[in-house]
């Protein structure tokens, strides 16, 4: 588990299994995401068209988490189910906007 999401640095929180975790993408994890789903900028794009999947959506969020206490893709896609998909849209967005805005 992590210290709380602070919005003011664009962090967004993620609650899985129980467990709030704040959504940091690194640059490792980032270059990870974007060898799996292809372009971050053409990923940018589809979500900015309402086209962006839910396996995309796991995949990028699940690549945010913290490595050492990552919880299974699984799991995460289960949180983003149970808090339905237009909540899930805000830690995709949270996440968009600082590969975006470089607040890394």
């Amino acid at each position: 588990m992590t210290a709380a999401a602070n919005p003011l640095r664009g962090e967004s929180g993620l609650q899985v299994a129980g467990v709030t975790y704040v959504l940091r993408p690194t640059f490792e994890s980032l270059v990870l995401a974007e060898a799996e789903l292809g372009s971050l900028f053409a990923l940018v794009e589809r979500a900015a068209q309402g086209g962006l999947t839910l396996t995309e959506m796991i995949t990028l969020l699940w690549h945010s988490l913290p490595g050492e206490t990552r919880p299974d893709r699984a799991a995460v896609g289960q949180a983003l189910l149970a808090m339905g998909l237009v909540a899930a849209t805000q830690p995709v967005r949270a996440v968009l906007a600082q590969v975006l805005q470089g607040e890394l």
